[in-house]
Parts: C-alpha cells; structure tokens; sequence
C-alpha cells in the first residue's frame, strides 16, 4: 500500500525513463493506445469503448499532484493499474479485456474512489494463454502464489498469536518474516482493492472514516507505542483480512499480463517505499520486504521466461544479469537470517541499492509489451 513522500516523489523522477514510451500522450496515439490525460481534476480517456484482447493506455499525468491509473471490473476488481505517476511523467498499462463493461479511474494524490469514467469492450478475441507458453507461465505463477499463500497464513497465525498472547520479543521477530509472504504477491493481492488498506495502510494514507488497521497498526504498537495489551482485536481482524485475500487469490485467474505488470509494480515498490524507508517505519525492517518484492518480481519473470526467451533471448539475458546485481547488492546488508535495519544503512549504500532497482527496473518495463505482442 504505498503513499508518496517527497523523498519517494523524488526516487519516482529517476524512475521517469522506466516503462514511459509515450512521453507526449495526450490525445489518439499512433500505435493504437488510448491517450489518458490526467489532471488534478480530470481523467480524459481519448476512447470510452474498445474491442476485446490486449488494450493499451498511454497515461499522461499532467497535473500536479502523483496519480494512478486503473481498469476496474464490476465490483471494483482491479484488471490492471499503474500507480505512482509523478507530475509530467507518462506511463503506459497493457491489459488483457474480454467483451464487458469496465470503469477507468485516475486518481490524482493517490487517494478516494478516483476520477471515473465508463469503458465498454465488444467483440471477442483469443485470450493469450492460448499461447501455450504463456499459458504455462499462469500456471506456474498460480502455484507460486499457492504456496506462498499458504506460508503468509500460516506466519501471520503465528504473529497474531503472539501479539494476543503479549509476547511483544516473539512478535517482533515474526512481524517481518509474516510480511516477506505479502510482500512476495502483493500485486495479486491488491487486485481485491478493499482488503489491501485494511491489511497494509499506513496511518498517513488512511481516507475519511477509514480505521488504521493492518501490519502497519500493530507494527506502531509494538515499536512506538510499546503497547499491545489492546491490539488483540486489531489482530484478530488482521487474521480475517489475510484469509479473504489468500482465499480469493488462490480461486482468481490471472492474465499473462498481470504477470508482466506484477514483476513491475514490485519494484516500483521498492523504489517508493523500501528504499525511502517509509514502508515500515516504526520497525525499520524494510530490507525484509526489499527482498520478498524482488524475489516475487524474480518469481513472475521466471514463470514466463519460456515465452520471454522466445520473444526477446537478449532482454532475458539484461533481466538476469540485473536481477543479480540486486541480489549481490543487498547481499552485503544481511545479518543472520535476515537484514540489517534501514536505519543502520548510510546514504551510500541506499543510493547503490536504489541505482541497481532502477537499472533493473528499465528492462523489466519492456516486458508487458512484449507479452502483449506489441
């Protein structure tokens, strides 16, 4: 659940080269996108209807606040989305529709419900996994997500326990380890968009009448308020949040595309709020989540290295020599089983780590494109 300071702001301008081919969307593209200029105010889609498959949206954000894009389906279940859209910056989203109704939604200062509009999809088309490459690469991340959700309920189980039982040393030890399993599929969680505040908010992101509530809530007792006598109801809601979340990724079928954009939006999370250190700022037990976002980012590009490999063997090759240079970098801060607390980090080492993100982070956006077949 990210929320932009300045200082992620910032690292969001280094990443402006980073997936934004379209740097003067503002109306009907030339390549057969959907030109989506986005204000402080407004969300102009240049199209409010499209034929089924693969639909492109080329998102200009110019106003002056950070936005985000997203493609939502009836019940608000998020097809797709780009987030973190700093002021002058363009991204694009590639997403796989079927024939339906859908609502566009901008949302300038990354808050609310969002600026929305109607989108109709007509006709019919092959969906990509009849691909069967990219159909395998479904399957396979399916079982990633699979076992990934059955260790984050388990550990969380495990945490909330703790917490109940007053035994604030335990849950400490066991806050960061629950999260690495969140944080690994984070992207397939959020596309059940109500649960991801409740389970990861933070307190300075909450909307009118929303309750701070989550990881983040428990992690404020543990470690600023030093109190966790009255945390059992936060944690036992915290507990019921995450089952929907695994029940409903567990039964979601996903697109390629997902896959894609996924690998994505995990290092974007990275270089929003780990390498700021705003994520888990009581604790400073970021770097655990620094290395569950690029393990799932690993995961979702590794799931479709077959049909990468056979689109793009050059570009697969750029991946995993920078997906290594990530790991040998952070390698360096482990301690033990885990990491090195943020706080103990110079500025040195995070601007080597946040510049091997962003050197990963300019392949990997080229991914969706080429999933897509564009």
């Amino acid at each position: 659940m990210r929320r932009l300071t300045a200082a992620s702001a910032a690292t969001l301008l280094l990443l402006a080269g980073c997936g934004s081919s379209t740097d003067d969307a503002g109306g009907a593209a030339g390549d057969g996108s959907i030109a989506v200029a986005a204000s402080d105010t407004t969300c102009d889609v240049a199209k409010a209807e499209s034929a089924a498959g693969t639909v492109t949206f080329a998102i200009a954000n110019k106003g002056n606040k950070v936005t985000e894009f997203y493609v939502y389906a009836p019940g608000d279940r998020v097809m797709g989305e780009v987030e973190n859209i700093a002021p002058g910056l363009s991204r694009e989203l590639h997403v796989e529709l079927a024939a339906g109704t859908y609502e566009t939604a901008c949302k300038p200062g990354m808050v609310g419900k969002g600026i929305r509009n109607g989108f109709t999809v007509t006709g019919s088309s092959a969906p990509l996994t009849e691909d069967a490459k990219l159909a395998q690469a479904t399957k396979d991340y399916q079982r990633y997500v699979k076992s990934q959700t059955a260790a984050l309920i388990e550990k969380t189980t495990e945490f909330v326990t703790a917490v109940k039982a007053g035994d604030a040393a335990k849950a400490k030890a066991l806050f960061p380890v629950s999260r690495t399993y969140w944080e690994r599929i984070e992207p397939v969680a959020e596309i059940f968009g109500d649960l991801d505040p409740a389970i990861d908010g933070r307190e300075d992101g909450l909307e009118p009448g929303q309750d701070f509530t989550g990881y983040h809530r428990i992690e404020k007792d543990l470690w600023q308020t030093k109190d966790i006598s009255k945390s059992g109801p936060i944690a036992d809601k915290l507990l019921v949040d995450v089952q929907k979340i695994v029940d409903q990724a567990n039964s979601a079928a996903l697109s390629p595309l997902q896959l894609a954009n996924g690998a994505k939006e995990l290092l974007d999370e990275v270089a929003t709020g780990k390498i700021t250190g705003e994520e888990d700022r009581y604790s400073h037990t970021d770097l655990w989540d620094f290395a569950a976002n690029v393990e799932g980012s690993q995961a979702a590009i590794a799931a479709l290295r077959p049909a990468l490999e056979e689109k793009d063997p050059a570009l697969v090759k750029t991946l995993d020599e920078k997906f290594a240079a990530v790991e040998a970098s952070l390698e360096k801060h482990r301690a033990g089983d885990g990491w090195k607390l943020h706080n103990q980090l110079t500025e040195a080492d995070l601007k080597v780590l946040s510049d091997h993100i962003n050197a990963l982070a300019e392949p990997i956006s080229k991914v969706a494109a080429l999933v897509a077949g564009k």
